[in-house]
């Protein structure tokens, strides 16, 4: 079994900058997402990740991204839990102070 792991948002940004490769997963709702977004982030409701944890690879690292890191701890206790390499960003997108885009369409 695997433990949710924590990462800031300033030690996010430095692993994007230095090129460290994992998943940004944003499990925010379809109207907070349409607010910006970090990039290279894909945009998979809460809600829907039980439903397509088979899309989700047990060797590969996520970062869990939402609002304010609520949601985030709560999906990223139930990911480790079943054998994912996850991380929860603290803070959220509330203490976010990189890039952020605007998404054109919210379908992965």
């Amino acid at each position: 079994m695997n433990t949710l792991q924590e990462i800031s948002t300033d030690e996010l940004l430095r692993r994007m900058d230095e090129g460290e490769q994992f998943h940004l997963i944003d499990i925010r709702e379809d109207f907070e997402v349409a607010m910006g977004m970090i990039p290279g982030a894909v945009h998979i409701p809460m809600n829907t990740v039980p439903a397509r944890l088979d899309e989700f690879d047990p060797e590969t690292e996520y970062v869990l991204i939402c609002r304010a890191a609520n949601r985030t701890r709560t999906l990223g206790d139930f990911m480790a839990a079943r054998g994912f390499k996850v991380a929860h960003m603290t803070g959220g997108m509330l203490e976010w102070r990189g890039e952020v885009i605007i998404p054109t369409g919210l379908d992965e």
